[in-house]
């Protein structure tokens, strides 16, 4: 029989770095969860992709067990990473503060696929641009669609 779900938490913590200060410890204290516990196997699970920023969905059962699930970093994160810039720009339609090429979005793509909610590589590309064109990032090269 299953068990009965309490409640969700997301959280957005870097991997690797749990520990039981703001946010990790409030969120998971408020819904009776062990927050140590969970530290050492989030830690666990994530030390090959230490410092990266990584969403977890955390399910909290009634009896105060838990599960969680680990999703690939953020878009604007990962963009940020590879044009090699600190933040995206103020007034992004007038300043653009870094270039990726088609290559690196289809890249992006690619990994960010299971959390996006598309089907196709093509529209996981375009919503990678549009998250580009919205931080002030060009995408430079030809686009690989009709339209």
């Amino acid at each position: 029989m299953a068990k009965e779900i309490a409640g969700l938490i997301k959280l957005q913590i870097k991997g690797g770095a749990a520990n039981p200060s703001p946010p990790v410890g409030p969120a998971l204290g408020s819904k009776g969860v062990n927050i140590m516990q969970f530290c050492k196997q989030f830690n666990a699970r994530t030390q090959d992709q230490a410092g990266k920023v990584l969403p977890v969905i955390i399910t909290v059962f009634a009896d105060k067990s838990f599960d969680f699930i680990i999703k690939q970093p953020p878009v604007a994160i990962q963009l940020l990473e590879v044009a090699k810039v600190k933040k995206g720009s103020p007034e992004p339609h007038v300043n653009k503060v870094g270039a990726v090429t088609w290559d690196q979005v289809k890249q992006i793509a690619e990994g960010k696929l299971v959390d996006l909610n598309c089907f196709t590589i093509e529209s996981a590309m375009k919503m990678v641009a549009g998250t580009a064109r919205s931080m002030g990032i060009a995408v430079k090269g030809t686009s690989p669609f009709k339209n």
